[in-house]
């Protein structure tokens, strides 16, 4: 007899924005749909309450109120979330879940676990965030009015402050995810819960290099970002990489930066030779990524980097700094760079300086990123939830 999926109730801290939570739920309730398995999305949303079944796959959309507040551009805070229980507890009361996912400690995570509690259901957290390094960056404002002595103190230990809050968080649940392999073992000692790899998939026939859409006789190197225009995404360092390009002679480049953010005034004056066409999805973000030679991604804090693998599934090579998830991703030499911030600009032009070593990078970027599937991410996710959730 072949033992029935468990019932997931999932709780993710973002659906509709444009963000690694967002992107990865999204292709979840897919991959649900897909294999017609019992799932119940609870999230937030701009429109009124809405409830749908839609055969074994059910969505519940909570509005956020004039009390929230904004975290990213497109990303809130609603501290009044709590007037949508009774909507919450009937929803996951008629739907019967075996358990509950959450993804952190948002409005909706915090209910998530709260109604996982009262129900005495399992839990499942997922880590998608470095929130105590997010945390750090975020404070360099207040951190620049300190004396240097006590400014790098001062900013670790909010960093450690804010971990052993998220960590105390995570505890309560019964199994945790994390994109990858240090980040799980971190998290299996500093929890004592199993932690099971959740990684990301990426769509290989949306971003494909055939997308590509260059003039003939454009002979720029077109250098890429995409993502939030932040402090934590270390956005600062394209415009240091566009001044040493220059330095070292380099012409014939341009930038095309994808996103949105609070910085991009800030990278607005300082790149004349970069362009913003905002945040693009679907179709114009594939042609966006073909049309690169280089994506630049300088951020440390990133635990995986789906725009990474969205770039090497388009045929583009990376260049990511020594921390945090892309450097998991990126083969140093084989399908990008793994570089320093001093050393990022020189990466670049050493992989723009050779086409035989670009051409083959692209190759290999391409081929590796065809290894990576969602449908075995999830099947991955519910292998976790067999721990907790008997046949």
């Amino acid at each position: 007899m072949t033992a029935l999926p468990p019932r997931v109730a999932y709780f993710p801290d973002s659906f509709h924005e444009v963000n690694g939570v967002a992107h990865t739920s999204r292709h979840f309730e897919a991959f649900a749909r897909r294999r017609d398995l019992p799932f119940l999305c609870v999230r937030a949303g701009d429109r009124a309450e809405a409830f749908h079944e839609d055969g074994n796959v059910w969505t519940l959309e909570l509005p956020r109120g004039v009390l929230s507040f904004a975290l990213e551009k497109d990303l809130r805070f609603d501290p009044a979330f709590l007037r949508h229980v009774p909507l919450m507890g009937e929803a996951v009361e008629r739907f019967r879940p075996d358990l509950v996912h959450i993804t952190g400690p948002s409005e909706v995570g915090l209910l998530g676990a709260w109604l996982s509690h009262c129900l005495q259901l399992p839990l499942a957290a997922s880590w998608h965030t470095n929130l105590h390094e997010y945390a750090a960056r975020r404070s360099e404002w207040f951190l620049r009015l300190l004396p240097k002595n006590h400014s790098t103190a001062t900013g670790q230990k909010i960093e450690d402050i804010t971990m052993a809050a998220v960590v105390r968080f995570y505890s309560a649940a019964q199994i945790l995810y994390a994109p990858n392999p240090e980040l799980c073992r971190q998290l299996e000692e500093s929890t004592g819960r199993p932690c099971f790899l959740m990684p990301r998939g990426v769509d290989s026939e949306l971003f494909h290099p055939r997308k590509r859409k260059r003039r003939p006789d454009d002979r720029d190197h077109l250098l890429g970002f995409v993502g939030r225009f932040s402090v934590e995404k270390n956005v600062a360092l394209l415009a240091r990489v566009q001044e040493e390009l220059e330095a070292l002679g380099h012409q014939s480049f341009r930038f095309l930066l994808v996103g949105h953010g609070g910085e991009e005034a800030w990278l607005r004056e300082r790149m004349p030779r970069a362009e913003f066409p905002g945040v693009l999805r679907g179709e114009e973000l594939a042609t966006a990524y073909a049309n690169m030679d280089l994506l630049v991604f300088p951020s440390h804090t990133d635990t995986f980097g789906n725009v990474v693998l969205e770039a090497l599934a388009s045929g583009v090579p990376a260049i990511v700094t020594p921390d945090g998830g892309p450097r998991m991703i990126v083969r140093d030499g084989e399908t990008g760079r793994i570089a320093k911030d001093d050393d990022f600009a020189a990466a670049v032009a050493e992989v723009l300086g050779d086409p035989g070593k670009h051409a083959a990078m692209s190759e290999a970027a391409r081929a590796y990123a065809l290894t990576a599937s969602w449908d075995a991410v999830f099947e991955g996710v519910y292998g976790g939830y067999r721990m907790v959730v008997p046949a």
